[in-house]
């Protein structure tokens, strides 16, 4: 199973998955969190120019007497599917800083140490995982009846991810390709087209969905592992047929519920949006 995170340092975003019975942080996250670059992958770029040695922790696993492994593209559930994202290990991270002229390294330094900590309570109670995440939503904002559904709805989505895995998909494009299939037959859009809608461009769109677009997202998700498991589909052919008979499971109850209501239920508001309104009218 792929276990992601998120945690915040000041405020900011940091996301973080496990390899290897360890986490490993997301570098472009890092960089922005230290540097406020809104370019991480040139800053890290120019980085790696100016500093030789840390370029090429990047591709030995031995250097200086020091083992370090180098940086590693690790699958993360996103909206348009499974991408391959350049994480490095809390050693790799702490020789990045060091090349990262900031005044929040120290501070950083000191989360991170945490943050491995949490680890190791983590492996023996994995309860406190799910409790940080719920954690994090709430103090976003997010409401309780929202991270009910969220949480549920990571789930389902890594018991997917899972049968994917097993069941032939293995390249970034397939999680893609099979996650836009269930997205169109539920909601008549792909990720990416409803990303545009929300105004999203690096933000996890569904962490902006509504209570509907979450349940009927999960009902597609969840019919089509269901599916899977059902007739033991194998191969990328076979399995985007059955996440388009999933999501088209999903979006038949959509379009019922849209029937009834006399609207529809894909909606162009997001967290974000809620956040501001809020902001301006002082609550």
């Amino acid at each position: 199973m792929i276990t992601t995170n998120l945690v915040l340092f000041k405020g900011k975003q940091v996301r973080k998955t496990l390899h290897n019975e360890e986490w490993w942080f997301v570098i472009a996250d890092v960089i922005i969190v230290l540097t406020e670059s809104t370019n991480p992958t040139q800053y890290l770029k120019n980085l790696r120019n100016r500093d030789i040695e840390l370029d090429s922790l990047f591709n030995s696993m031995d250097k200086g007497g020091v083992q370090f492994e180098p940086p590693l593209g690790l699958p993360f559930s996103t909206a348009g599917g499974m991408q391959n994202v350049l994480c490095w290990n809390t050693e790799g991270i702490f020789r990045l800083i060091q090349s990262i002229p900031s005044p929040k390294a120290e501070p950083f330094k000191r989360w991170l140490a945490k943050v491995g900590y949490e680890r190791v309570q983590e492996i023996e109670n994995p309860e406190l995982a799910m409790k940080r995440t719920r954690m994090l939503y709430k103090l976003k904002g997010y409401s309780e009846g929202w991270i009910e559904k969220r949480l549920r709805g990571i789930a389902i989505r890594e018991e997917l991810t899972d049968e994917w895995q097993k069941r032939g998909a293995q390249e970034q494009k397939d999680y893609e390709i099979l996650t836009a299939e269930i997205s169109k037959a539920t909601f008549g859009i792909t990720p990416s087209e409803y990303k545009k809608l929300k105004g999203l461009k690096r933000q996890n769109l569904r962490d902006h969905m509504d209570d509907f677009e979450l349940i009927f997202n999960m009902l597609g998700e969840r019919a089509t592992t269901e599916i899977h498991r059902t007739e033991d589909s194998k191969g990328v052919s076979k399995l985007r047929a059955d996440a388009k008979a999933g999501g088209d499971i999903a979006g038949g109850a959509r379009k019922k519920l849209e029937e009834r209501l006399g609207r529809s239920v894909v909606s162009k508001n997001n967290f974000l949006q809620k956040t501001e309104s809020k902001k301006r009218l002082g609550k």
